[in-house]
């Protein structure tokens, strides 16, 4: 039943008259909520597939319906094609492509569409149409001011929520409390020039399920468009409604429980059932046209979303060529490596086990040139250990592994009294610090106060620059922890059975070397809010340094060690585990415990890093140094405040490759190429396959489709310029200037040099060596992995030890053409 849009004070009374969500609406905003994929905080940045939570869907049925309602871009524009065409791309891959893809289009029609002019319109929210408006045009626009305020409002609330301590118990309470600030708000009534508008706000429904219930009654929004509404709404602040994701997810929430979600939706709803109603009020005329428009545009939806996906039938096609351009190169690399010797090798006198993040695989080959005694592994970065780091001295832990998982374990270093001391007045002089900065009433007192000081800093930091790490690495370490598991000390028993599952995943339970290292990686940047995106991925966010530390102590334990002679995984008496650290910016290894090693390894490893480093230099645009010059300069860079990219991280990442380092030793990926060591002939209850499949194989989606995105779309997926960040409280994020929405994904300075791109968007092709009923089976048993293979959010395919490659798509096998 509709309800009169201004009420007499009785009339609101009368409770029973006003609408309700049924439970076909209240089922579409629950779907329009779960389809906003999370973003974590700057201290734990890791990458995330923004369309994640769309997995269920066709990539190109995604990106059809994300044009159509917000004009976000899920593919390249056509200057991208034309940039690539006849270079990276040829004729035959353009062929190859509209063969696939079931089309018939010549190549002279593909190149005639990129000169072609896009004719196609997307929705608009009522805000947008009352933009659009003559009364308007020389105001402010309605979209700029209603993100400005949601923005706003949230930075606050979170804060304010954070410093409390939990969100679940605040979860009714952000509708009410925007409700509450907006009608104290006077002022915005006055900047928008709009007479009236604040009596609006009074008139509001207290609740945002009352809210909902009587804009989308009242806007004429049908049950089977709520969802597509909703989502356009929500993408208006991308940002922020990842944030509340991101809360969600933490919280373990399904997406009947999304409270928060649904009260940060009647937010955005809430303004625009406020603009129909004040325009309804001040001026019919135009009221009457913007219902005109806006019952048309809702009865065009399906055939808007049609018009998009038709559209953008022949830019898909060219990004498939692309993405065969890439393969075919690739496959006639793989198909033509050498196969696995069956000729006994030499016992290896090092074996490194590294992450699989692509900036290791330069650092594997550099360090195999060394010696044919090295053997490299690949494995996920956070070796496997379900754990969480608690520093001494603090209550807060912070998690050391992929933000798929879960901690199970908390562990801590075992100090001395002297250094605990040193631990806690550490960390309460840089609490101190940071809650006497980032509060509101001290911001001007301290700049008053300490504006010299910072002159001062700011002078040392550029001439003599140190090195920008997190506050936590800095404290003091050990090489012995504290594992614990609900309070409670975990067992000699529990930890042989982490340390078995953990050697047996790496193939690490029998022929060990004298020296085995365990390899976590960090970087090393300053002024950088998104420091933490450069570190492990696989360690939350975090350098890998807890990690290996941790397993070290764990794989020397003389107990640990008889325990697994029982599981018969014999660790000889010679062998010692090793943690080390590769600063990926500089490329230089910081090792744990290598005092008693030969000399040998430690010149493996300096060698290794000039080699390395050389071959990053040219990337970094210093390919004319070598030598000392070369590390100094690189090394300046990480400590340089205003230097915009200390490295490139994980862009151009574009393979993961799932085999025996045998299979792939001696080939030069360019650092594009996850590497994750695997033997099938080892794996009979295909539990490795399994866990690779399901938790680094999705890591690696993320991480590429996160790079795709902020390379298609910056502006929605991406954080636009680093230059002009400021940082939303301290960890939240970033703000891009001094307000708009939340900033998401990759900075333009991570992925463009200025000149070129530095990352090509595509889409992650999967090799795996493994039999064809294994990988199907994995699939078949897996949703999410079925989901990914099958909608084409990646490409798997596997690579058959006679060198043969095959795709994997809709439950059958392709045999793929190299050439």
């Amino acid at each position: 039943m509709m309800s009169n849009p201004n009420p007499a004070p009785g009339e609101r009374q009368a409770q029973a008259l006003k609408p309700e969500l049924n439970q076909n609406q209240a089922q579409a905003l629950q779907d329009a909520c779960g389809r906003i994929a999370p973003t974590w905080p700057l201290d734990e940045l890791i990458a995330v597939n923004p369309w994640w939570e769309m997995r269920d869907q066709h990539m190109m049925d995604v990106s059809a319906k994300l044009s159509a309602l917000t004009q976000a871009q899920c593919v390249m524009p056509k200057s991208y094609f034309q940039d690539v065409w006849m270079e990276q791309l040829q004729p035959h891959h353009l062929q190859q492509a509209t063969q696939e893809m079931g089309h018939d289009y010549s190549v002279e029609t593909l190149e005639r569409f990129l000169l072609e002019d896009d004719e196609h319109t997307h929705w608009h929210n009522v805000s947008d149409f009352v933009d659009s408006g003559r009364d308007r045009q020389h105001k402010m626009a309605w979209r700029d001011e209603i993100t400005h305020q949601i923005s706003q409002f949230c930075a606050d609330f979170f804060r304010h929520k954070t410093d409390q301590g939990s969100y679940a118990a605040t979860y009714g309470d952000l509708y009410r409390e925007w409700l509450a600030t907006t009608r104290q708000d006077k002022g915005i009534e006055i900047l928008m020039a709009e007479d009236g508008l604040t009596e609006q706000f009074m008139d509001l429904p207290e609740t945002s399920e009352g809210l909902l219930a009587e804009a989308l009654t009242g806007l004429g929004v049908m049950d089977d468009q709520v969802a597509d509404y909703a989502h356009a709404l929500l993408l208006d602040v991308n940002g922020w409604a990842s944030w509340v994701a991101y809360l969600r997810w933490q919280d373990g929430l399904n997406q009947q429980d999304n409270q928060l979600m649904l009260d940060f939706i009647a937010i955005r709803v809430a303004w625009e059932w406020v603009l129909w109603r004040h325009q309804r009020a001040r001026d019919k005329g135009v009221f009457n046209e913007l219902k005109v428009l806006w019952r048309h545009q809702m009865n065009i939806l399906p055939q808007l979303i049609a018009a998009h996906k038709e559209a953008q039938t022949k830019s898909w096609i060219w990004q498939r060529a692309l993405e065969m351009a890439y393969q075919s190169t690739l496959h006639q690399q793989l198909s033509h490596a050498s196969q696995t010797s069956e000729t006994e090798t030499q016992q290896p006198l090092l074996q490194a086990a590294f992450c699989i993040d692509v900036r290791s695989e330069v650092m594997r080959r550099a360090l195999e040139a060394q010696d044919p005694r090295i053997e490299t592994l690949g494995f996920a970065g956070f070796f496997g250990l379900p754990i969480e780091y608690q520093p001494v001295g603090t209550d807060v832990s912070r998690p050391q592994l992929p933000g798929l998982l879960k901690s199970g374990i908390k562990v801590s270093p075992i100090l001395s009294e002297s250094d605990k001391a040193k631990t806690r007045q550490a960390l309460n002089k840089k609490a101190r610090w940071i809650e006497w900065g980032i509060a509101p009433p001290s911001a001007f007192s301290m700049v008053e106060s300490l504006g010299l000081m910072y002159a001062f800093k700011l002078l040392r930091n550029s001439l003599f620059p140190s090195e920008g790490t997190h506050p936590i690495n800095h404290l003091p370490a050990s090489d012995a922890f504290e594992m614990t598991q609900n309070e409670e000390a975990i067992t000699l028993e529990q930890k042989v059975d982490l340390a078995a599952g953990i050697l047996h995943g790496m193939g690490l339970d029998h022929d060990l070397a004298e020296t085995v290292m365990l390899v976590g990686h960090g970087s090393s940047s300053c002024n950088n809010p998104h420091a933490a995106g450069l570190d492990c991925g696989a360690c939350g966010g975090q350098t890998g340094e807890i990690n290996v530390r941790v397993l070290a102590f764990l794989l020397n334990d003389p107990a640990v060690r008889d325990g697994l002679k029982q599981k018969e995984i014999e660790i000889p008496e010679s062998t010692r585990f090793v943690a080390a650290m590769h600063n990926t910016t500089t490329d230089e290894f910081t090792c744990y415990g290598l005092e008693d090693r030969t000399e040998t390894i430690e010149n493996w490893l300096v060698r290794a890093t000039e080699l390395a480093r050389q071959e990053r230099a040219v990337r970094l645009g210093l390919s004319d140094l070598s030598g000392r010059t070369l590390h100094e300069s690189i090394k300046g860079r990480a400590r340089d405040w205003s230097q915009v990219r200390p490295e490139w991280g994980l862009s151009n990442n574009a393979a993961f490759i799932v085999a025996p380092r045998a299979r792939t030793k001696g080939l030069d990926f360019e650092g594009r190429a996850f590497l994750h060591d695997y033997d099938w002939q080892q794996d009979a209850d295909l539990s490795l396959l399994t866990l690779i499949m399901t938790a680094p194989m999705v890591v690696t989606n993320w991480i590429n489709l996160q790079y795709y995105a902020s390379v298609c779309d910056n502006h929605v997926y991406g954080s636009g310029n680093k230059v002009l960040h400021n940082v939303v409280d301290g960890c939240i994020g970033v703000f891009e200037g001094n307000g708009g929405d939340l900033r998401i994904g990759l900075p333009m300075q991570s992925l463009h040099n200025g000149e070129q791109w530095m990352h090509d968007p595509l889409r992650l092709s999967v090799y795996i060596d493994a039999p064809r009923d294994a990988i199907a089976q994995v699939a078949a048993d897996n949703e999410v992995v079925r989901q990914l293979i099958d909608n084409e959010w990646l490409y798997c395919f596997r690579w058959d030890r006679d060198g043969r490659i095959e795709r994997y798509l809709n439950q059958a096998w392709l045999v793929q053409d190299v050439r």
